[in-house]
Formats: structure tokens, sequence, C-alpha cells
């Protein structure tokens, strides 16, 4: 831990970014580095230098230490055995992280990103949180961003089949956002992890969210992008992810559908099409457990018919239940080829 505190001494230097500390850590060890900080005034700042040989950077340090232990947050350094082994390899990999929840957890087993629209359609987000169940059922790790639509969706279904799941956020982890996800963030941290590379204090600011969106994009085997529209933020981890060696992936629409103009065009462009949880794994060759049908699923089956199309209205009459169940039922259904969605949103089955 004083190694990590020590990196963080250097992380938190004014005019001292991660790519800096990466190569000041390459240079000498962090002992020495901090005896003799000057002797490597090509790569700290004038300014940063005052701060360590006044002692104002050990103190600020130690304060940031006090609030970590008081708000029971753990540190993960570069070198540490938790640190994501992926995410270590990418050009500039943060050099410490804050961690509510355990990175144990995950070990080595494979991690994917789901990520897409904060303005999710009810089929997209529907997609993204049968795709992280089944995806979990294969040991995979679900990543995401915690963010309103597909981020929701996909940490919400790893905890649907027990799996783990990581938050990355764009804020310190004492600010949450958004804040309507304090229950999910709490029961992420119980099956996995939330984490940010931002000090604590630090507020959810447009410009820290591309910096959340390369450890997304850093930290797996993959990227898959359910929604998105033309210029949405999960473009950009998509980018990150090309940029890092990664699988991208990505969930076609209908061209009519705005929110589906980014997924289309990163289809074009060369990612993978995908269309639920046995793609991806085919992809990154991993081996998908069997879809599991719930009860409730059979019952649904019943009401439908193989030659009559009937609209959701028309389900939801005929069953009695509240439509967000009814179209997470009908969209886990479709996944598992069981129900087949026509145009005019009618739902024949399969």
């Amino acid at each position: 831990m004083n190694e990590t505190f020590d990196l963080l001494t250097l992380a938190l230097l004014p005019g001292v970014g991660s790519r800096c500390v990466r190569a000041l850590v390459a240079r000498a060890p962090m002992r020495d580095l901090l005896a003799d900080p000057a002797g490597h005034a090509d790569l700290i700042p004038p300014r940063a230098l005052r701060r360590l040989a006044s002692g104002e950077a050990r103190k600020e340090v130690a304060a940031e230490a006090r609030r970590v232990t008081e708000l029971g947050v753990s540190l993960v350094g570069l070198d540490d055995e938790a640190y994501p082994p992926l995410l270590r390899q990418t050009y500039d990999p943060p050099p410490v992280l804050y961690v509510r929840g355990s990175l144990e957890t995950g070990g080595e087993a494979p991690c994917v990103a789901i990520v897409g629209s904060r303005a999710a359609s009810p089929q997209g987000a529907t997609l993204a949180r049968a795709m992280a169940r089944d995806l979990v059922s294969a040991g995979v790790v679900i990543v995401s961003g915690l963010a309103r639509g597909i981020d929701t969706a996909a940490h919400r279904g790893a905890l649907d089949g027990a799996g783990q799941t990581i938050a990355v956020l764009g804020s310190g982890l004492d600010r949450l956002y958004p804040r309507e996800n304090a229950g999910l963030a709490a029961a992420i941290e119980r099956q996995g992890a939330v984490v940010s590379e931002f000090r604590l204090g630090t507020p959810p600011s447009p410009g820290h969210f591309p910096r959340r969106n390369r450890v997304i994009a850093g930290w797996g085997r993959g990227v898959v992008v359910a929604e998105a529209a033309r210029r949405s933020g999960a473009l950009g981890t998509a980018r990150e992810a090309l940029d890092a060696g990664r699988e991208v992936m990505a969930v076609p629409g209908h061209p009519a559908h705005l929110g589906a103009a980014g997924v289309n065009q990163l289809i074009r462009d060369g990612a993978a099409l995908v269309r639920g949880a046995a793609d991806v794994a085919a992809e990154l060759k991993l081996e998908l457990a069997e879809p599991r049908l719930e009860p409730v699923g059979d019952k649904l089956l019943e009401l439908l018919r193989r030659d009559a199309p009937q609209s959701l209205e028309e389900i939801q009459q005929r069953s009695g239940w509240p439509v967000p169940k009814l179209l997470t039922r009908l969209g886990e259904l479709e996944v598992g080829a069981r129900v087949r969605r026509l145009p005019g949103s009618l739902y024949v089955r399969a």
C-alpha cells in the first residue's frame, strides 16, 4: 500500500499526468524518485517540484488516505496484482484506481464492455440486459459506465445472472453520477466493483468522460455497442477500443431509428455484427451456456401463436402484466429465438 500511495503522490502533482507518471516509474524506483525529484526535472514541472520540496504533496496524499479509509475505499496501484491486466497494457493506464468492492473477484476471467445510448429504447435496453445476463453464464465479467440507458441495463443483466460486473465512473467515488443509480452501484459493489481513476471529490464534469471511456475500452477483450446515435459517447469508447487493439462489436438497428445511426455506421466501418450473447461469445471464442427460460416465459409463450401476430397491447391485455415487465420477457424470448418481432411491433411465437 505504501508503494500505491507513492504512486498517488506523483499522480496528484499539478502538471503530472498518467503518461508522465508511467515514464517516471519506468525510469527509477519509486523511493528514489521521491527522494530526489529534482533529478527528474525534465519530466516533473517546477510547480510540482516545489510541492514535493515543501512537503505539501505528502500532506495532500495523507489527507486523501484518511478520506479513503473513512469511506471504505481501497486503492489499487498499477503494479498491484488486482490491477486489470489488459488495462495495464494500454498506452495510458491510470496509475491508481479508487475501488469500492473488489477487483479480485474478476481474477483472470474474460471481461467484455457493453455500452450505448443513455436514451435507450426499450428494445435496446432489453437486449443489452439479456446479453449481459447470458454472457456472465460463460464466466464473463461485464464492464460498463453506470450511465442511464444501456449501461444500466448491462449492469442489471450481469446482476440478474449472479455474475460479476465493473462500473467505471467519470467522477470521484463519493460523487456518484447519476444519483438515481446509487442503489445499483451498491448492488454492483457486492458482485464486483465500482471504480474511478479520479480522486475523491471530483465532480462528473463532461471532460472526464472521455477518460472514463478509455478505461472501459481497455479493461477487457472487447466492446459491444448496443445502441448509439451518430454522436453518442459510446462511439468514443469504440474508437478507444480500436486504438487498444480490442474487438469492437455492434448491435444493428433499423435505419429509421436515430439511436441506430451510430451502431450501423460502426458495422459499415468493420465492427462485428452481433445480435446477442451467442454472437459475442463466438467473436471472442467463449463457450456460452444454453439460454435459460424462466417459468414465466413459458406462460407468455402459451399466449402467443405462430400464425397470428399480436400487438403489444393485445398481449398486455391477455397477460395482465405491466408493459415494462412484458417488454423485458418478450426481449428475453426474442434473444433466445423463441419469439419473433415483426414490423409494427407485432409478435409471433417462433
